[in-house]
């Protein structure tokens, strides 16, 4: 499953713009990559207000196979983080295009969304792994 109106990043993340302006992003991983990490039974995610550089990790998701960084696929400040993954880190697996999201960023430069992959690009991506 890779919904059309997002954008990826190789490291397996989607990005999407947020309703309440085209500065922010709000970010989760795939449901590749959920599949390939297992049961999520802990996520560590940024404070909010905590700025991040594409690249850098930002935070990390634990699973009964292994522990792996998320990376923050666009420069920004973390403007919200998904409390509820808190008490419930399984939402990773069981919706992870929606409850399932980590932060939302407010990118420090919005034209960087359109350099993200498309979804027929990222379909390409996860076919070839």
């Amino acid at each position: 499953m890779v919904p059309e109106e997002l954008k990826y990043t190789q490291e397996h993340e989607w990005v999407v713009r947020t309703d309440d302006g085209a500065d922010k992003v709000r970010i989760g991983i795939t449901d590749f990559a959920q599949r390939q990490l297992g049961d999520v039974v802990f996520v560590q995610l940024p404070e909010v207000g905590e700025t991040v550089k594409a690249g850098q990790a930002l935070g990390e998701v634990e699973s009964t196979k292994s522990v792996s960084d998320i990376y923050a696929p666009l420069d920004g400040e973390v403007v919200a983080r998904n409390d509820a993954l808190d008490q419930q880190p399984d939402l990773v697996n069981s919706d992870p295009y929606g409850a399932g999201w980590l932060v939302v960023l407010k990118l420090s430069d919005p034209s960087g969304v359109d350099q993200l992959l498309d979804a027929q690009a990222y379909r390409e991506l996860a076919e070839q792994e």
